[in-house]
């Protein structure tokens, strides 16, 4: 399925609380309480876009909020892939449950462990999208994606897209 496609899917207005629906189309993030947004529209498709995710593949989606980038991202996998999404916060985790509903059996969603990072009991994805920002690149989800997969998340303002390309040997780099 086309990006494009996903996005006409699946209306933010859904996956957003009452109070924002008449905001829904506008390009900002939204409050959806308990200190979490719903991300601005652009810098979704920006993010997935990078992401390049494919129908059959496994998707990792940290921090998942209202649940809409998972159900983007299950558009995106289509029946035949997987998305798991974590959060941490246990009443918007329920606000994602409740919007997802039973719509994506392919695709569900977890609180998020103390301490732990993703979700590895279900690892290697091949891809793995985050939506909030780290201080560094997280060895942790690095150690989650398979040969092959692709990392997106903003590091100090920055989008990254990280690529895994398989084990090599090495001398250690010295500064």
């Amino acid at each position: 399925m086309k990006l494009e496609d996903a996005f006409a899917r699946v209306p933010r207005t859904q996956y957003l609380p009452r109070h924002q629906h008449r905001f829904a189309r506008q390009d900002v993030a939204l409050d959806i309480g308990y200190g979490v947004t719903n991300s601005q529209p652009t810098t979704v498709r920006n993010m997935l876009r990078l992401l390049g995710v494919r129908p059959g593949h496994r998707v990792l989606d940290v921090g998942s909020g209202s649940a809409w980038t998972t159900a983007l991202l299950a558009e995106l996998t289509g029946p035949e892939g997987e998305v798991v999404g974590v959060e941490r916060i246990p009443e918007v985790l329920a606000m994602g449950r409740a919007h997802l509903g039973d719509r994506y059996a392919w695709a569900r969603l977890h609180q998020a462990k103390e301490g732990v990072l993703g979700w590895p009991a279900a690892a290697p994805y091949d891809r793995i999208l985050v939506s909030a920002e780290a201080t560094e690149v997280p060895a942790d989800l690095v150690a989650q994606l398979g040969y092959d997969g692709v990392l997106v998340l903003p590091v100090h303002g920055e989008m990254l897209r990280i690529e895994k390309h398989g084990r090599y040997s090495f001398v250690p780099l010295i500064t």
